[in-house]
């Protein structure tokens, strides 16, 4: 099933006799196996409204990312959020869409700084489990009451209705940008010079560190974007707070644009056997979890808040890991991995009974992608 109008997309699950895969543009294959029809939501395409001066762009959910981005850099604009592309992680072909990067709440690097996806939400347009069109939010930023479906649509991938249109705040592209590069840092060193870095006057928003980058020796990165004066400066700032260690600085804005893609994107495990999980922790904790994993590779971003591991495959992460403050997700896993082991993080169980009632409330038949988060 394919919609071209809203009206057809609320007819087709209000009909709905069993249930429905919801699919974007294909690229993130991530949870258990849904079996059911495919909806596909790639006929709600097209940018609705565009206005760059306030900051504001209205897509229907269907529109490929891709497009959005062309639009915004014609104006020296950009989604500030940074989304990843799944597809050399996942080994996935199509397009991304815009409603699938809100779908899952698709955030790089820049998070640390600029937020997440859901915080550049202004408003969406849904249909739910019994086929009712839902719109909250609008175009500007305004506090809510009751539920902030706005907010609640981000990550839910697909479980509590179909995304038709998404409102964003999209923010301009700064003239300059530079990463300056730590080489030889072991991993808990690597995770104290971001923090400090993190928590300098000089606007840190990418920190990232590999235990082995390029040239197979450790490397941790620190990003920096503004005007161009003051790119250079607060470059010189931070390579002088640590000159104590072997500091390069990379001011080729492309050079540093494909670096940051690199981690974005998770090359160093883009062509590597084995499951790849993604943790969120506190970055204080980042090096004591990975001593326990025992992974096979390692990348850690948002300062040390993300890390993404390596493991042999059908190997539990969550078992290694013991009981933290954090959740782990399996993004990339075989089929045997995804049957054994909960993909997404469990949730305790008055957590799990909201989400539960929430669930039951916008898809009272179970329909929308069921046993996707389970």
């Amino acid at each position: 099933m394919r919609p071209e109008t809203e009206a057809e997309l609320a007819e087709m699950i209000a009909g709905a006799t069993g249930p429905l895969h919801i699919r974007g543009g294909g690229t993130r294959s991530i949870g258990r196996a849904i079996s059911g029809e495919v909806l596909e939501t790639g006929g709600l395409s097209g940018i609705t409204l565009y206005e760059p001066g306030s900051l504001t762009l209205v897509a229907k959910a269907g529109t490929p990312l891709a497009e959005i981005e062309a639009a915004l850099d014609a104006e020296g604009q950009r989604l500030a959020f940074e989304p990843m592309d799944y597809r050399g992680l996942l080994g996935t072909r199509g397009e991304p869409t815009i409603g699938g990067v809100v779908a899952a709440n698709v955030s790089g690097p820049r998070r640390i700084q600029a937020g997440a996806c859901r915080d550049f939400l202004l408003g969406v347009r849904f249909v739910d489990g019994a086929g009712q069109v839902v719109k909250n939010g609008g175009r500007v930023m305004k506090n809510v009451t009751g539920y902030d479906l706005v907010k609640l649509m981000a990550g839910s991938w697909g479980t509590l209705g179909v995304l038709t249109e998404v409102s964003l705040k999209v923010l301009p592209t700064p003239e300059a940008a530079a990463s300056i590069l730590i080489d030889g840092l072991d991993d808990a060193e690597a995770v104290k010079v971001m923090a400090r870095a993190l928590g300098s006057p000089f606007e840190i928003n990418g920190a990232a560190h590999v235990p082995i980058g390029l040239d197979d020796t450790p490397v941790t990165m620190l990003r920096i974007e503004g005007f161009t004066h003051s790119v250079a400066y607060r470059a010189g700032q931070l390579s002088q707070m640590f000159k104590d260690h072997a500091v390069r600085v990379e001011s080729d804005s492309a050079k540093v644009a494909e670096g940051w893609r690199w981690v974005r994107d998770v090359a160093p495990m883009q062509d590597a056997a084995g499951d790849v999980w993604r943790i969120s922790c506190k970055p204080s904790d980042a090096p004591g979890l990975t001593a326990r994993l025992g992974a096979n590779a390692l990348l850690y971003d948002w300062g040390g808040g993300l890390i993404w591991a390596l493991m042999p495959e059908g190997a539990d992460a969550r078992a290694k890991l013991g009981t933290f403050d954090g959740h782990a997700t399996l993004i990339r896993g075989s089929e045997a991995s995804r049957r054994a082991l909960p993909v997404f993080q469990p949730e305790p169980a008055p957590v799990a009974a909201l989400t539960q009632g929430i669930r039951k409330k916008f898809d009272p038949r179970g329909i929308l992608n069921p046993g996707l988060m389970a």
